[in-house]
């Protein structure tokens, strides 16, 4: 066995140069503050920094793990009943997703497979909506959008632009355009017409009536109308507006106006549970639709579908045709560089499930609609959706009139809140005389169980609130609401924009619902 001893600094460094002794380098040489135990570390005792970026980083374990539990305070998305958009995707599709993370869907020139893979998915969207197919001149042209929000903005611009055309060619003046639309459209609509400069001509809805009249819909077109808005799978009550009965209107009254049909939430549903009802590219004055990729395309969020009956109705003047990265390209896009992998886990699902795996998926999620419906009903609830594949699968209810309750449809949605589902209330658009509902949106991983255990939850927190009086009611909404819920402790609301007058929300008390 060897003894050695411990040297003093004066002996480590005796064997440098003299002149290396001298030089005095200020190097990074912090002692390492992770210990074996992310929570061990000088980080865990520490706030995570909120406004301004640290001078030193961080292990990556902590930097993970704080995050991860910051995170870990979001809602349960699976319990989140307000949402249309997928939370369930199988882990062969989350992997490929994952995989391309780092492509930039726009490089074509670099990513050409991922290109192919777009124009794929749009052929097949296309089809399924019986679009009309030709050379690449006359056939069906489409692109894949960040969400249904990107797809109606852009047309929108091509239905202005194609008005505007007509209109100038014609010598006449171009500068009061407006849209047809009903009152219960999702708030991207009446960001359209504003950012766009087009006036909304509303079909109010009525007490008993949650959808456009196709009548008084096309009473409302004139010479300045670019197109009519009709919903396939309306945002409160699910319901599918008639849009055959506006097509056949507008042929009878001899009218040429364009239809784009909103089918963000229906046009992954109503292909596979009502193939008969027509309401696409079958009827002529269909121009345009737009699907959400992220809701029953069965996509995690982040992708929408927009699709032409031909180039004809997607002006030139629109398209930008870009050498970007060694690659021409033509672009009709409010978006620029964005990741590949929700076109990627579209294309997964379309191929994965094909027709009959997409029909069996809606097909239960309506069955689980309609038993949802039939048990509200059966405690009392006015169902206010339809069933059996006549909307989406989702069920939107309210109370029965009753002056002597002392709770609404929002405090039933607090008690809900309270034990962990998000059931939202709503006030329903204007002129239905502030009516107030709940909504449950059926989701492909909302099963049987899960229904009983929402019905169940659902006839208890009645229960608890039959016995509480208003005040008490009243306190425990606002506990709930200040404690329970992000809106309570939103700092993403800046004051100067609280309480605008513009939009259908701040003129009539509608409340916006969350897609």
């Amino acid at each position: 066995m060897v003894l050695s001893n411990i040297p003093d600094d004066s002996k480590m460094n005796g064997k440098l140069v003299e002149g290396v002794k001298k030089v005095r380098l200020q190097l990074a040489n912090d002692e390492d503050s992770f210990t074996t135990s992310v929570y061990g570390s000088r980080f865990a005792a520490q706030d995570l920094p909120r406004h301004e970026m640290p001078e030193s980083e961080m292990p990556r374990e902590v930097a993970y793990r704080m995050i991860k539990d910051e995170l870990s305070l979001d809602g349960n998305p699976m319990l989140n009943l307000a949402s249309f958009v997928t939370t369930y995707m199988e882990e062969e599709a989350e992997k490929l997703m994952t995989e391309s993370f780092s492509k930039n869907f726009i490089d074509y020139e670099e990513y050409p497979q991922s290109a192919d893979i777009q124009n794929r998915c749009v052929s097949m969207i296309g089809r399924l909506f019986h679009a009309p197919l030709g050379e690449e001149a006359v056939g069906a042209v489409g692109t894949s959008c960040v969400g249904s929000s990107e797809a109606i903005m852009l047309a929108v611009l091509a239905m202005k632009k194609r008005w505007k055309n007509k209109r100038q060619a014609e010598g006449k003046p171009c500068d009061n355009p407006n849209i047809v639309m009903s009152s219960a459209v999702q708030v991207c609509w009446e960001k359209a017409a504003r950012y766009f400069e087009v006036d909304e001509k509303l079909v109010y809805c009525t007490n008993d009536r949650y959808v456009i009249d196709p009548e008084e819909t096309v009473e409302l077109v004139d010479e300045n109308t670019i197109g009519i808005c009709a919903i396939l799978g309306t945002t409160y009550t699910g319901e599918y507006e008639d849009v055959k009965a506006v097509n056949d209107l507008l042929s009878k009254k001899g009218l040429n106006t364009p239809i784009h049909v909103d089918a963000a939430s229906g046009g992954f549903v109503a292909p596979f549970v009502v193939p008969d009802l027509e309401w696409d590219f079958r009827l002529e004055h269909v121009v345009s639709i737009n699907v959400s990729g992220h809701k029953y395309g069965l996509v995690y969020p982040g992708v929408g579908w927009v699709v032409w009956r031909s180039a004809e109705y997607l002006p030139k003047e629109l398209v930008f045709n870009i050498n970007y990265l060694g690659a021409d390209q033509a672009s009709f896009t409010l978006n620029f560089s964005k990741g590949a992998s929700q076109v990627i886990g579209q294309y997964y699902q379309l191929i994965r499930l094909g027709k009959h795996g997409y029909r069996a998926i809606m097909s239960n999620l309506t069955r689980t609609a309609n038993y949802l419906a039939e048990s509200l009903e059966a405690l009392g609830f006015v169902i206010m959706s339809k069933k059996s594949g006549e909307g989406l699968p989702l069920v939107a209810f309210r109370l029965t009139p009753d002056e002597d309750r002392s709770y609404d449809e929002f405090a039933l949605a607090h008690q809900l809140r309270a034990r962990g589902w998000v059931v939202p209330a709503y006030t329903m658009a204007p002129n239905t005389e502030n009516m107030k509902m709940l909504r449950v949106v059926v989701r492909e991983d909302f099963t049987k169980t899960r229904c009983d255990s929402l019905i169940a939850d659902i006839k208890m927190s009645q229960q608890l609130l039959q016995q509480m009086d208003r005040d008490s009611i009243k306190k425990q909404e606002e506990f709930i609401h200040k404690h329970h819920t992000a809106s309570g402790k939103a700092t993403h609301n800046h004051p100067k924009y609280r309480k605008e007058k513009h939009s259908l929300q701040g003129k009539s008390g509608k409340t916006h619902a969350i897609c």
